[in-house]
């Protein structure tokens, strides 16, 4: 165990001195790497905050509950029982009252307000369901409609739908992009790796005289691969954090353009955990097939 250890050991120290003795063409291949790595983290990224935003939307994806006029506040009361039931999500209750205060908050609408001779607006349930796919939500509206004293269930399903297919689409488009990026960081590690076994044909040859095995000569490349592709995937994640920080505050602005508060989420711990192991896959693919490759020609 301590000899595969130290086998390990020698091969990663191994590609961390090949990485430095040549520090403008590491540099070179880390940037390759980080902005191949960088488009397809930041359409994820940027796609989950979209799906956020899309929540946070003042009257998206909810669902609002009108009762009936002459309902009483025993059967408002059923109504929220049968939501805590249902188990739906979150809700708040909007009483009639407080519905017309803000109808007559509005310009132009007290006198009118004040004109009619007595409330015309129902008490309200506003819910957020924590189920948001187009078709559950279609399914929680038509069960609360049969509802009793339910005069009316409101459900923006068209802009949900619609919204939800560019969702769909755009991840798509996003795995199509990053297989083609992937096999764009492959190459370049391929290519990387060729030259090294070619500017090390002689060690390689002597190495092998001398009775090393291909698995001994093919390691400290793999290990090479593999950490330039972590070190890409850090620095395509700082890359994306940059590029996030820059669109928080124009973010903020559009938000609030629609009535609400948002910030851009920014890449977690885990996300970039995966990213780097993403990289290390495909640092250490390319290293692979190119070692393999390489050394048919010293058989």
């Amino acid at each position: 165990m301590n000899a595969w250890l130290s086998q390990h050991g020698a091969a990663l120290a191994s590609a961390f001195r090949r990485l430095w003795s040549a520090p403008l063409n590491t540099l070179l291949s880390l940037l390759v790497m980080g902005i191949v790595l960088t488009l397809p983290a930041f359409g994820y990224v940027l796609l989950d905050n979209l799906r956020d935003l899309g929540r946070n939307i003042s009257g998206v994806q909810q669902i609002s509950l009108f009762m009936s006029l002459d309902a009483s506040r025993k059967e408002v009361a059923e109504i929220e029982n049968q939501l805590k039931q249902a188990a739906t999500g979150t809700w708040r209750f909007v009483p009639k009252e407080e519905a017309l205060k803000h109808m007559q908050a509005n310009e132009g609408m007290a006198e009118i307000v004040a004109s009619l001779p007595r409330n015309p607006l129902p008490d309200a349930f506003i819910v957020e369901p924590t189920n948001t796919e187009p078709a559950a939500l279609e399914i929680l509206r038509k069960e609360i409609a049969g509802w009793p004293n339910v005069a009316h269930v409101q459900l923006d399903s068209a802009w949900v739908k619609r919204f939800d297919a560019f969702l769909r689409i755009a991840r798509l488009a996003l795995w199509m992009l990053a297989g083609i990026f992937a096999a764009g960081l492959i190459a370049v590690t391929f290519n990387t790796i060729r030259l090294q076994v070619m500017a090390q044909a002689a060690e390689i040859e002597v190495a092998r005289m001398i009775g090393a095995t291909d698995t001994f000569i093919r390691r400290p490349f793999y290990y090479f691969g593999a950490l330039q592709g972590v070190l890409g995937g850090l620095l395509a994640a700082a890359l994306v954090v940059g590029a996030l920080r820059l669109l928080a505050g124009p973010a903020g602005e559009l938000a609030a353009l629609y009535g609400t508060s948002f910030a851009l989420r920014l890449p977690v711990p885990a996300e970039v955990a995966a990213l780097a192991g993403i990289g290390a896959v495909l640092g250490w693919l390319g290293a692979q097939l190119s070692v393999s490759l390489s050394l048919r020609k010293f058989d």
